[in-house]
Protein backbone atom coordinates (compact mmCIF):
# COMPACT_ATOMS: atom_id res chain seq x y z
CA UNK A 1 0.00 0.00 0.00
CA UNK A 2 1.03 3.37 -0.98
CA UNK A 3 1.94 5.72 1.59
CA UNK A 4 1.77 8.81 -0.42
CA UNK A 5 -0.56 9.12 -3.44
CA UNK A 6 0.01 12.30 -4.98
CA UNK A 7 -2.42 13.40 -7.95
CA UNK A 8 -2.54 15.83 -10.39
CA UNK A 9 -1.21 18.32 -7.66
CA UNK A 10 -1.00 21.78 -8.86
CA UNK A 11 -0.19 25.25 -6.59
CA UNK A 12 0.24 28.36 -6.97
CA UNK A 13 1.91 30.94 -4.54
CA UNK A 14 -0.49 33.80 -3.64
CA UNK A 15 2.30 36.42 -4.72
CA UNK A 16 3.46 34.12 -7.84
CA UNK A 17 0.64 36.00 -10.51
CA UNK A 18 -0.27 32.99 -11.93
CA UNK A 19 3.18 31.00 -12.09
CA UNK A 20 2.81 27.59 -11.21
CA UNK A 21 5.22 25.83 -8.64
CA UNK A 22 3.94 22.74 -9.22
CA UNK A 23 1.85 21.39 -12.20
CA UNK A 24 -0.14 18.48 -12.20
CA UNK A 25 2.08 16.40 -10.43
CA UNK A 26 1.47 12.67 -10.07
CA UNK A 27 3.01 9.78 -8.08
CA UNK A 28 3.06 7.63 -5.22
CA UNK A 29 5.22 6.74 -2.38
CA UNK A 30 5.29 3.27 -1.35
CA UNK A 31 5.32 2.37 2.48
CA UNK A 32 9.39 2.25 3.51
CA UNK A 33 11.08 3.22 0.41
CA UNK A 34 13.89 5.97 -0.16
CA UNK A 35 12.59 8.19 -2.30
CA UNK A 36 15.24 10.76 -3.77
CA UNK A 37 13.89 13.87 -5.07
CA UNK A 38 16.44 15.91 -7.36
CA UNK A 39 16.12 19.52 -9.61
CA UNK A 40 17.45 22.75 -10.43
CA UNK A 41 16.54 25.67 -7.45
CA UNK A 42 13.21 26.42 -8.01
CA UNK A 43 11.98 23.41 -9.55
CA UNK A 44 8.94 22.76 -6.65
CA UNK A 45 11.31 20.26 -4.67
CA UNK A 46 10.41 22.36 -1.40
CA UNK A 47 7.04 23.32 -2.50
CA UNK A 48 5.72 20.04 -2.98
CA UNK A 49 7.17 18.59 0.02
CA UNK A 50 4.96 21.29 2.16
CA UNK A 51 2.10 19.64 0.51
CA UNK A 52 2.88 16.41 1.97
CA UNK A 53 2.12 18.30 5.20
CA UNK A 54 -0.75 20.89 5.59
CA UNK A 55 0.42 22.60 8.71
CA UNK A 56 3.41 23.69 6.33
CA UNK A 57 1.98 24.52 3.11
CA UNK A 58 2.00 28.43 1.98
CA UNK A 59 -0.85 30.41 1.16
CA UNK A 60 -1.49 29.86 -2.40
CA UNK A 61 -3.80 28.13 -4.76
CA UNK A 62 -3.67 24.77 -4.80
CA UNK A 63 -5.74 22.08 -7.05
CA UNK A 64 -5.15 17.94 -7.39
CA UNK A 65 -5.15 15.03 -4.04
CA UNK A 66 -2.69 14.22 -1.72
CA UNK A 67 -3.76 10.67 0.10
CA UNK A 68 -2.04 9.52 3.12
CA UNK A 69 -2.65 5.61 3.90
CA UNK A 70 -5.39 6.37 1.57
CA UNK A 71 -6.82 9.62 3.68
CA UNK A 72 -6.82 13.41 2.37
CA UNK A 73 -4.01 14.44 3.97
CA UNK A 74 -5.78 17.72 4.65
CA UNK A 75 -8.37 15.83 6.67
CA UNK A 76 -5.87 14.63 9.25
CA UNK A 77 -5.85 16.26 12.60
CA UNK A 78 -2.83 18.19 13.61
CA UNK A 79 -2.16 15.60 15.78
CA UNK A 80 -1.79 12.95 13.66
CA UNK A 81 0.07 15.18 10.92
CA UNK A 82 3.12 15.78 14.31
CA UNK A 83 3.34 12.00 14.82
CA UNK A 84 3.08 10.21 11.67
CA UNK A 85 4.64 12.87 9.21
CA UNK A 86 7.83 13.88 10.43
CA UNK A 87 9.77 16.78 8.48
CA UNK A 88 13.53 17.96 9.12
CA UNK A 89 14.16 21.77 7.71
CA UNK A 90 17.08 22.90 5.59
CA UNK A 91 18.34 25.36 8.01
CA UNK A 92 18.60 23.38 11.62
CA UNK A 93 18.08 27.20 13.71
CA UNK A 94 14.71 27.57 12.05
CA UNK A 95 13.19 24.28 13.63
CA UNK A 96 14.85 24.56 16.93
CA UNK A 97 12.04 25.46 19.94
CA UNK A 98 13.91 25.12 23.66
CA UNK A 99 17.46 26.50 24.85
CA UNK A 100 18.44 22.46 26.23
CA UNK A 101 19.29 19.46 24.09
CA UNK A 102 17.56 16.80 26.53
CA UNK A 103 14.19 19.49 26.32
CA UNK A 104 14.32 19.51 22.46
CA UNK A 105 14.04 15.77 22.36
CA UNK A 106 11.16 15.73 24.48
CA UNK A 107 8.96 19.11 23.47
CA UNK A 108 7.08 16.95 20.44
CA UNK A 109 6.26 14.13 23.00
CA UNK A 110 5.51 17.03 24.96
CA UNK A 111 3.10 18.06 22.64
CA UNK A 112 1.37 15.09 22.04
CA UNK A 113 0.44 14.60 25.33
CA UNK A 114 2.57 11.88 26.22
CA UNK A 115 3.29 10.64 29.88
CA UNK A 116 6.20 10.93 31.32
CA UNK A 117 7.42 7.50 31.60
CA UNK A 118 7.08 6.94 28.18
CA UNK A 119 8.11 10.39 27.39
CA UNK A 120 11.82 9.23 29.41
CA UNK A 121 12.43 6.05 27.36
CA UNK A 122 12.00 7.51 24.33
CA UNK A 123 14.28 10.16 24.90
CA UNK A 124 16.57 8.12 26.29
CA UNK A 125 16.48 5.86 23.81
CA UNK A 126 16.71 8.13 20.99
CA UNK A 127 19.66 10.04 22.92
CA UNK A 128 21.36 6.72 22.26
CA UNK A 129 20.45 5.53 19.49
CA UNK A 130 21.86 9.07 17.81
CA UNK A 131 24.82 9.03 20.15
CA UNK A 132 23.05 12.29 22.01
CA UNK A 133 24.46 11.12 25.40
CA UNK A 134 27.35 13.11 25.80
CA UNK A 135 25.84 16.97 25.00
CA UNK A 136 22.76 16.10 26.49
CA UNK A 137 22.43 18.46 29.14
CA UNK A 138 24.38 21.72 27.27
CA UNK A 139 22.73 24.46 25.86
CA UNK A 140 21.14 24.37 21.99
CA UNK A 141 22.95 27.24 21.24
CA UNK A 142 26.41 26.03 22.36
CA UNK A 143 26.19 22.95 19.46
CA UNK A 144 27.83 22.95 15.85
CA UNK A 145 25.54 23.18 12.72
CA UNK A 146 25.96 19.34 12.59
CA UNK A 147 25.06 18.69 15.63
CA UNK A 148 21.69 20.95 15.80
CA UNK A 149 20.49 19.05 12.16
CA UNK A 150 21.38 15.63 13.90
CA UNK A 151 19.12 16.94 17.14
CA UNK A 152 16.12 17.82 15.19
CA UNK A 153 16.07 14.59 13.58
CA UNK A 154 16.02 12.65 16.55
CA UNK A 155 13.44 14.67 18.19
CA UNK A 156 11.30 14.26 14.83
CA UNK A 157 12.30 10.27 15.42
CA UNK A 158 10.99 10.22 19.21
CA UNK A 159 7.65 10.58 17.80
CA UNK A 160 7.80 7.52 15.90
CA UNK A 161 6.96 8.91 12.92
CA UNK A 162 5.97 6.63 9.94
CA UNK A 163 7.54 9.09 6.97
CA UNK A 164 10.26 11.06 7.54
CA UNK A 165 10.62 14.36 5.17
CA UNK A 166 14.00 15.89 4.72
CA UNK A 167 14.52 19.24 2.71
CA UNK A 168 18.50 19.54 2.07
CA UNK A 169 19.36 18.52 5.37
CA UNK A 170 23.15 18.81 4.67
CA UNK A 171 23.22 21.92 2.70
CA UNK A 172 24.98 23.80 6.20
CA UNK A 173 27.18 20.77 7.35
CA UNK A 174 30.78 20.04 6.44
CA UNK A 175 31.38 16.72 4.07
CA UNK A 176 32.25 14.62 7.11
CA UNK A 177 29.12 15.73 9.00
CA UNK A 178 27.10 15.39 5.72
CA UNK A 179 27.96 11.47 5.62
CA UNK A 180 27.63 10.78 8.95
CA UNK A 181 23.79 12.10 9.08
CA UNK A 182 23.06 10.48 5.52
CA UNK A 183 24.10 7.16 7.27
CA UNK A 184 21.69 7.91 10.29
CA UNK A 185 18.66 8.55 7.96
CA UNK A 186 20.11 5.33 6.13
CA UNK A 187 19.92 3.29 8.51
CA UNK A 188 16.43 4.61 10.00
CA UNK A 189 15.35 3.51 6.50
CA UNK A 190 16.46 -0.02 6.79
CA UNK A 191 16.12 -0.61 10.54
CA UNK A 192 12.82 0.95 11.26
CA UNK A 193 11.23 0.45 8.19
CA UNK A 194 10.32 4.16 7.65
CA UNK A 195 9.71 5.54 4.52
CA UNK A 196 12.07 8.73 4.17
CA UNK A 197 11.37 11.60 1.12
CA UNK A 198 14.27 13.62 0.72
CA UNK A 199 15.49 16.54 -1.30
CA UNK A 200 19.34 17.16 -2.03
CA UNK A 201 21.47 18.94 -4.48
CA UNK A 202 25.06 16.74 -3.23
CA UNK A 203 23.51 13.29 -4.34
CA UNK A 204 27.32 11.61 -4.21
CA UNK A 205 25.95 9.93 -0.45
CA UNK A 206 22.22 9.41 -1.11
CA UNK A 207 22.08 8.15 -4.84
CA UNK A 208 23.42 4.57 -3.91
CA UNK A 209 21.28 4.18 -1.41
CA UNK A 210 17.97 5.54 -2.27
CA UNK A 211 15.17 2.90 -3.99
CA UNK A 212 13.61 5.49 -6.51
CA UNK A 213 14.77 8.79 -7.70
CA UNK A 214 12.16 11.49 -8.59
CA UNK A 215 13.55 14.51 -10.87
CA UNK A 216 11.68 17.49 -11.29
CA UNK A 217 11.82 20.54 -13.36
CA UNK A 218 9.17 23.38 -13.78
CA UNK A 219 7.03 22.40 -11.21
CA UNK A 220 6.64 18.96 -13.25
CA UNK A 221 8.03 15.17 -12.77
CA UNK A 222 10.42 15.01 -16.11
CA UNK A 223 11.73 11.53 -14.64
CA UNK A 224 10.78 8.87 -12.10
CA UNK A 225 12.84 5.40 -11.86
CA UNK A 226 15.72 3.74 -10.16
CA UNK A 227 18.93 5.64 -9.73
CA UNK A 228 21.10 3.85 -11.70
CA UNK A 229 18.50 4.02 -14.80
CA UNK A 230 17.89 8.08 -14.40
CA UNK A 231 21.96 8.30 -14.69
CA UNK A 232 21.55 6.86 -17.87
CA UNK A 233 18.39 8.24 -19.20
CA UNK A 234 19.53 12.09 -18.41
CA UNK A 235 22.75 11.64 -20.55
CA UNK A 236 20.91 9.63 -23.29
CA UNK A 237 18.82 12.72 -23.27
CA UNK A 238 21.57 15.11 -22.92
CA UNK A 239 19.52 17.08 -20.19
CA UNK A 240 21.47 19.19 -17.86
CA UNK A 241 20.35 17.93 -15.02
CA UNK A 242 23.12 15.01 -15.68
CA UNK A 243 25.28 17.43 -14.54
CA UNK A 244 24.00 17.06 -10.78
CA UNK A 245 24.68 13.54 -10.77
CA UNK A 246 27.18 11.52 -8.41
CA UNK A 247 30.84 11.95 -9.53
CA UNK A 248 31.11 8.02 -10.76
CA UNK A 249 28.50 8.22 -12.80
CA UNK A 250 29.89 11.42 -14.63
CA UNK A 251 33.09 9.97 -15.34
CA UNK A 252 31.76 6.56 -16.43
CA UNK A 253 29.70 8.34 -19.12
CA UNK A 254 31.84 11.31 -19.75
CA UNK A 255 35.12 9.07 -20.18
CA UNK A 256 32.76 6.60 -22.93
CA UNK A 257 32.36 3.57 -20.14
CA UNK A 258 31.52 0.31 -21.00
CA UNK A 259 29.64 -2.41 -18.85
CA UNK A 260 27.40 -1.49 -16.55
CA UNK A 261 27.84 2.47 -14.92
CA UNK A 262 28.99 2.74 -10.80
CA UNK A 263 26.83 4.53 -8.55
CA UNK A 264 29.22 4.42 -5.67
CA UNK A 265 32.86 5.53 -4.97
CA UNK A 266 33.47 2.02 -4.79
CA UNK A 267 32.10 0.81 -7.71
CA UNK A 268 33.98 3.54 -9.79
CA UNK A 269 37.11 2.33 -8.25
CA UNK A 270 36.44 -1.26 -8.92
CA UNK A 271 35.35 0.02 -12.91
CA UNK A 272 38.68 1.85 -13.13
CA UNK A 273 40.66 -0.85 -12.36
CA UNK A 274 39.28 -2.97 -14.76
CA UNK A 275 39.45 0.16 -17.26
CA UNK A 276 43.49 0.13 -16.55
CA UNK A 277 44.26 -3.08 -15.14
CA UNK A 278 48.45 -3.22 -16.16
CA UNK A 279 48.05 0.51 -14.61
CA UNK A 280 47.98 4.21 -16.39
CA UNK A 281 50.91 5.74 -18.45
CA UNK A 282 49.50 9.07 -18.13
CA UNK A 283 48.79 9.05 -14.55
CA UNK A 284 48.60 13.03 -13.89
CA UNK A 285 47.88 15.77 -15.68
CA UNK A 286 50.77 18.72 -16.41
CA UNK A 287 51.21 21.28 -13.23
CA UNK A 288 50.45 24.61 -14.11
CA UNK A 289 51.70 28.38 -12.46
CA UNK A 290 48.89 28.90 -10.28
CA UNK A 291 47.95 33.06 -11.95
CA UNK A 292 47.51 34.79 -8.77
CA UNK A 293 50.67 33.04 -6.71
CA UNK A 294 52.72 36.66 -6.97
CA UNK A 295 50.06 38.77 -6.77
CA UNK A 296 50.45 41.66 -3.98
CA UNK A 297 47.95 40.59 -1.04
CA UNK A 298 44.58 42.30 -0.78
CA UNK A 299 44.33 41.05 2.53
CA UNK A 300 46.51 40.43 5.40
CA UNK A 301 45.97 37.88 8.58
CA UNK A 302 48.56 38.03 11.58
CA UNK A 303 47.91 35.97 14.74
CA UNK A 304 43.90 36.79 15.16
CA UNK A 305 42.74 36.18 18.33
CA UNK A 306 38.91 35.80 19.39
CA UNK A 307 36.76 34.73 22.08
CA UNK A 308 32.97 35.27 22.19
CA UNK A 309 32.93 35.96 26.10
CA UNK A 310 35.86 36.85 29.13
CA UNK A 311 35.32 32.98 30.71
CA UNK A 312 34.86 31.01 27.42
CA UNK A 313 37.51 29.36 25.17
CA UNK A 314 39.15 30.90 22.29
CA UNK A 315 37.77 30.24 18.40
CA UNK A 316 40.23 32.23 16.67
CA UNK A 317 43.48 31.01 17.87
CA UNK A 318 46.61 32.51 16.29
CA UNK A 319 44.96 32.31 12.67
CA UNK A 320 47.25 34.09 10.07
CA UNK A 321 46.57 34.12 6.21
CA UNK A 322 47.55 36.43 2.99
CA UNK A 323 44.90 36.39 0.35
CA UNK A 324 46.36 37.49 -3.25
CA UNK A 325 44.60 40.03 -4.76
CA UNK A 326 42.29 39.21 -7.69
CA UNK A 327 41.74 35.73 -6.22
CA UNK A 328 39.18 33.09 -5.40
CA UNK A 329 40.76 32.58 -1.95
CA UNK A 330 38.33 28.79 0.09
CA UNK A 331 38.52 28.05 3.60
CA UNK A 332 37.32 24.58 4.32
CA UNK A 333 37.31 22.43 7.85
CA UNK A 334 34.55 20.95 10.18
CA UNK A 335 31.35 22.54 11.69
CA UNK A 336 32.23 25.42 14.36
CA UNK A 337 36.00 25.24 13.44
CA UNK A 338 36.03 29.44 13.90
CA UNK A 339 35.31 29.50 9.63
CA UNK A 340 32.54 32.29 9.53
CA UNK A 341 33.70 33.50 13.33
CA UNK A 342 37.20 34.93 10.84
CA UNK A 343 35.00 36.26 7.88
CA UNK A 344 33.26 38.59 10.70
CA UNK A 345 36.79 39.62 12.13
CA UNK A 346 38.06 40.97 8.47
CA UNK A 347 34.65 42.96 8.18
CA UNK A 348 35.12 44.21 11.73
CA UNK A 349 31.78 42.69 13.37
CA UNK A 350 33.82 40.34 15.81
CA UNK A 351 37.21 42.55 16.93
CA UNK A 352 40.07 39.72 17.54
CA UNK A 353 41.75 40.58 21.22
CA UNK A 354 45.06 39.99 19.81
CA UNK A 355 46.58 40.04 16.25
CA UNK A 356 46.25 42.70 13.29
CA UNK A 357 44.32 42.62 10.11
CA UNK A 358 45.27 44.80 6.74
CA UNK A 359 43.02 45.15 4.43
CA UNK A 360 45.12 46.48 0.52
CA UNK A 361 48.04 47.51 3.04
CA UNK A 362 46.02 49.64 5.48
CA UNK A 363 45.07 48.59 9.16
CA UNK A 364 41.38 47.81 9.32
CA UNK A 365 40.76 49.77 12.49
CA UNK A 366 42.00 52.72 10.33
CA UNK A 367 39.30 52.90 7.85
CA UNK A 368 35.70 54.39 8.61
CA UNK A 369 33.04 51.97 8.97
CA UNK A 370 31.39 53.92 5.78
CA UNK A 371 34.46 54.23 4.22
CA UNK A 372 35.05 50.13 4.60
CA UNK A 373 31.67 49.04 3.42
CA UNK A 374 31.67 51.88 0.19
CA UNK A 375 33.05 49.82 -2.34
CA UNK A 376 35.69 48.56 -0.48
CA UNK A 377 34.22 45.25 1.08
CA UNK A 378 31.10 43.24 0.96
CA UNK A 379 29.87 39.92 3.06
CA UNK A 380 27.84 37.33 2.05
CA UNK A 381 26.22 35.87 5.20
CA UNK A 382 25.63 32.06 5.78
CA UNK A 383 21.75 32.98 5.87
CA UNK A 384 21.04 35.19 2.88
CA UNK A 385 17.05 36.15 5.02
CA UNK A 386 19.41 38.22 6.97
CA UNK A 387 19.82 40.83 4.05
CA UNK A 388 16.03 40.73 2.83
CA UNK A 389 13.98 43.67 4.60
CA UNK A 390 11.59 44.71 1.50
CA UNK A 391 8.62 43.02 0.28
CA UNK A 392 10.23 42.07 -3.75
CA UNK A 393 13.38 41.50 -4.47
CA UNK A 394 13.57 44.39 -6.96
CA UNK A 395 13.36 46.38 -3.66
CA UNK A 396 15.37 45.05 -2.55
CA UNK A 397 17.87 45.18 -5.10
CA UNK A 398 17.32 48.74 -5.70
CA UNK A 399 17.93 49.65 -1.70
CA UNK A 400 21.37 48.95 -2.59
CA UNK A 401 21.88 50.72 -6.02
CA UNK A 402 19.12 53.28 -7.55
CA UNK A 403 20.29 52.86 -11.14
CA UNK A 404 17.92 50.72 -12.66
CA UNK A 405 20.24 49.11 -15.49
CA UNK A 406 22.30 48.33 -13.08
CA UNK A 407 20.14 46.36 -10.82
CA UNK A 408 18.88 44.57 -13.75
CA UNK A 409 22.46 43.89 -15.24
CA UNK A 410 23.16 42.26 -11.42
CA UNK A 411 19.42 41.11 -12.15
CA UNK A 412 20.37 38.69 -15.08
CA UNK A 413 24.21 38.02 -13.93
CA UNK A 414 22.31 36.20 -11.19
CA UNK A 415 19.08 34.67 -12.79
CA UNK A 416 16.71 36.41 -10.90
CA UNK A 417 15.09 38.51 -13.38
CA UNK A 418 11.91 36.12 -13.16
CA UNK A 419 11.80 36.45 -9.02
CA UNK A 420 11.97 40.32 -9.32
CA UNK A 421 8.52 40.78 -7.92
CA UNK A 422 8.15 37.58 -5.80
CA UNK A 423 8.73 38.15 -1.94
CA UNK A 424 11.97 37.27 -0.72
CA UNK A 425 10.32 34.81 1.87
CA UNK A 426 8.58 33.07 -0.95
CA UNK A 427 11.67 31.80 -2.84
CA UNK A 428 13.37 28.29 -2.26
CA UNK A 429 16.40 28.55 -0.60
CA UNK A 430 18.57 28.57 -3.73
CA UNK A 431 16.96 31.39 -5.39
CA UNK A 432 17.24 33.04 -2.02
CA UNK A 433 20.46 33.12 -2.47
CA UNK A 434 21.02 34.18 -5.93
CA UNK A 435 19.26 37.39 -4.55
CA UNK A 436 20.92 38.03 -1.53
CA UNK A 437 24.44 37.60 -4.00
CA UNK A 438 22.92 40.04 -6.38
CA UNK A 439 21.96 42.58 -3.70
CA UNK A 440 25.24 42.23 -2.39
CA UNK A 441 27.39 42.58 -5.80
CA UNK A 442 25.43 45.48 -6.20
CA UNK A 443 27.69 47.51 -3.82
CA UNK A 444 30.23 46.78 -6.16
CA UNK A 445 33.31 45.49 -3.55
CA UNK A 446 36.87 45.05 -4.19
CA UNK A 447 37.20 42.45 -1.35
CA UNK A 448 34.16 40.28 -1.27
CA UNK A 449 33.43 37.91 1.76
CA UNK A 450 31.03 34.43 0.84
CA UNK A 451 29.76 32.35 3.71
CA UNK A 452 28.72 29.38 2.21
CA UNK A 453 27.94 30.48 -0.74
CA UNK A 454 26.64 27.57 -2.99
CA UNK A 455 24.42 25.98 -0.43
CA UNK A 456 21.45 25.53 -1.76
CA UNK A 457 22.27 26.15 -4.97
CA UNK A 458 21.99 23.39 -7.84
CA UNK A 459 24.88 22.17 -9.71
CA UNK A 460 23.32 24.55 -13.07
CA UNK A 461 23.80 27.47 -11.15
CA UNK A 462 27.39 26.68 -9.70
CA UNK A 463 28.69 26.60 -13.61
CA UNK A 464 27.22 30.42 -13.45
CA UNK A 465 28.58 31.35 -10.03
CA UNK A 466 31.73 30.16 -11.18
CA UNK A 467 31.76 32.16 -13.79
CA UNK A 468 30.51 35.12 -11.85
CA UNK A 469 33.46 35.01 -10.22
CA UNK A 470 35.80 34.32 -12.69
CA UNK A 471 34.08 37.61 -13.85
CA UNK A 472 34.97 39.85 -10.44
CA UNK A 473 38.52 38.30 -10.75
CA UNK A 474 39.07 39.32 -14.20
CA UNK A 475 37.91 43.30 -12.65
CA UNK A 476 41.05 42.69 -9.85
CA UNK A 477 38.10 42.02 -7.00
CA UNK A 478 39.50 39.57 -4.36
CA UNK A 479 37.10 36.42 -2.98
CA UNK A 480 37.14 34.66 0.27
CA UNK A 481 34.96 31.97 0.44
CA UNK A 482 33.89 29.63 3.47
CA UNK A 483 32.57 27.33 1.89
CA UNK A 484 32.19 23.11 2.92
CA UNK A 485 31.41 22.16 -0.74
CA UNK A 486 35.15 20.64 -1.62
CA UNK A 487 34.09 19.76 -5.46
CA UNK A 488 33.29 23.38 -6.00
CA UNK A 489 36.77 24.62 -4.16
CA UNK A 490 38.19 21.94 -5.83
CA UNK A 491 37.36 22.91 -9.38
CA UNK A 492 37.23 26.75 -9.03
CA UNK A 493 39.43 28.10 -6.17
CA UNK A 494 42.94 29.09 -6.80
CA UNK A 495 44.13 28.49 -3.10
CA UNK A 496 42.54 26.20 -0.35
CA UNK A 497 43.02 26.37 3.56
CA UNK A 498 42.33 24.19 6.20
CA UNK A 499 40.81 25.69 9.57
CA UNK A 500 41.22 23.48 12.70
CA UNK A 501 41.39 24.32 15.69
CA UNK A 502 40.71 27.61 15.39
CA UNK A 503 43.96 28.53 13.34
CA UNK A 504 44.62 27.77 9.49
CA UNK A 505 46.94 24.66 9.25
CA UNK A 506 47.44 24.18 5.61
CA UNK A 507 47.39 26.21 2.13
CA UNK A 508 48.01 25.05 -1.06
CA UNK A 509 46.54 24.78 -5.10
CA UNK A 510 43.26 22.57 -4.80
CA UNK A 511 45.24 19.94 -6.88
CA UNK A 512 48.03 19.63 -3.97
CA UNK A 513 45.36 20.31 -1.50
CA UNK A 514 42.88 18.27 -1.87
CA UNK A 515 45.33 15.24 -3.73
CA UNK A 516 46.88 14.69 -0.33
CA UNK A 517 43.91 14.13 1.77
CA UNK A 518 42.85 10.95 2.44
CA UNK A 519 38.85 11.99 3.93
CA UNK A 520 38.57 15.47 3.56
CA UNK A 521 38.86 15.51 -0.40
CA UNK A 522 36.48 15.03 -2.95
CA UNK A 523 34.78 11.89 -4.54
CA UNK A 524 36.73 11.93 -7.82
CA UNK A 525 39.97 11.61 -5.88
CA UNK A 526 38.72 9.51 -3.98
CA UNK A 527 37.90 6.78 -6.98
CA UNK A 528 40.79 7.22 -8.76
CA UNK A 529 43.69 8.19 -6.24
CA UNK A 530 44.49 4.24 -7.15
CA UNK A 531 45.12 4.82 -10.55
CA UNK A 532 45.41 8.63 -11.28
CA UNK A 533 47.56 10.67 -9.45
CA UNK A 534 46.10 14.23 -8.07
CA UNK A 535 42.88 14.10 -9.46
CA UNK A 536 40.65 16.06 -7.68
CA UNK A 537 37.75 16.34 -9.96
CA UNK A 538 35.31 14.61 -12.18
CA UNK A 539 36.72 16.60 -15.42
CA UNK A 540 40.56 16.06 -14.36
CA UNK A 541 39.54 11.84 -14.21
CA UNK A 542 37.26 12.01 -17.59
CA UNK A 543 40.70 14.03 -19.06
CA UNK A 544 43.07 11.20 -17.94
CA UNK A 545 40.68 8.38 -18.74
CA UNK A 546 40.85 9.62 -22.43
CA UNK A 547 44.70 10.59 -22.43
CA UNK A 548 45.33 6.93 -21.55
CA UNK A 549 42.46 5.43 -23.89
CA UNK A 550 44.37 7.66 -26.73
CA UNK A 551 47.84 6.76 -26.14
CA UNK A 552 46.35 3.05 -26.36
CA UNK A 553 45.05 3.85 -30.01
Amino acid sequence: MAHFEIRDLSFTYASAKGRLSLDRVSFDVDKGQYLVLCGKSGSGKTTLLKQLKPVLSPAGKRSGEVLFNGVPVRQLSERDQAAKIGYVMQNPDDQIVTDKVWHELAFGLESLGCDQKTMRARVAEMACYFGIQDWFHRDVANLSGGQKQLLNLASIMAMQPEVLILDEPTSQLDPIAASDFLNTVRKINLELGTTVIITEHRLEDIFPHADRAVVMDGGRVIADDRPRNIGRLLYEQDNPMFTAMPTPVRVFYGSGGSGECPLTVRDGRSWLSEAFPAGAKVKSLPETKNPVEDNEPALIMKELWFRYEKDTPDIMRGVSAEVPTGSLYAIVGGNGAGKSTTLKAICGINRPYRGKIRIFGKPVEKYRSAELFSRCLAMLPQDPKSLFVKKTVREELEEMNSDKARVGEIAALCQVEPLLDSHPYDLSGGEQQRAALAKVLLTEPRLLLLDEPTKGIDSFFKETFAGILAELKAKGITIVMVSHDVEFCARYADMVSMFFDGQILTTDTPRRFFGSNSFYTTAANRMSRHVFTQAVTAEDVIALCRANREGEA
